[in-house]
């Protein structure tokens, strides 16, 4: 690949880790707060309609992106690890992987399908909203400063990178 193929990726797997960010901040700040003030049953119907109305082929597009356009980037990095800017785009790629996508897969998302399963009238419905306001908003804001640092640590390496020529 060249150059400008990677960084085009480069540029991809910032925005995708800006706009992430953004996702993720407007939850931690103020969506789950509004739908932890709603009664349960209107709480769980609600956040059940967001997490079936983000599955759209855009939110895909950048949510499934952005790690493989990572992956890429590390392989490369490892690659070429003293050309300029390597080890910051290596470290946003790898803190977006983990603090971003895999938190996803491994908690929010399994919070989200507990969430879509229970009724939410019920007694369960309850337990599991007061839970799940708690702990899927602690991940969340896990997402929030991962996406937030591997978006700032990707746009470091493009400056390095641009100011060595690369």
């Amino acid at each position: 690949m060249t150059s400008a193929v990677f960084f085009a990726l480069t540029l991809f797997a910032a925005l995708g880790s800006g706009l992430m960010a953004g996702l993720f901040f407007t939850f931690s700040t103020f969506v789950m707060t509004a739908l932890g003030r709603l009664p349960p049953a209107q709480g769980i119907a609600a956040m059940n309609s967001i997490n079936a109305a983000i599955l759209n082929p855009l939110f895909a597009l950048v949510f499934f992106g952005t790690p493989l356009a990572c992956a890429v980037l590390i392989g490369r990095g490892l690659f070429q690890w003293s050309a300029p800017g390597s080890a910051w785009l290596i470290a946003g790629c790898a803190v977006y992987i983990l603090g971003g996508f895999l938190v996803t897969v491994l908690f929010n998302v399994p919070l989200n399908n507990a969430l879509a399963a229970v009724d939410p009238a019920g007694s369960d419905g309850a337990a599991l909203w007061t839970r799940y306001l708690s702990v899927w908003t602690n991940w969340n804001h896990v997402r929030t400063v991962a996406c937030t640092a591997a978006a700032a640590l990707l746009i470091v390496g493009l400056v390095v990178q641009a100011r060595h020529g690369a």
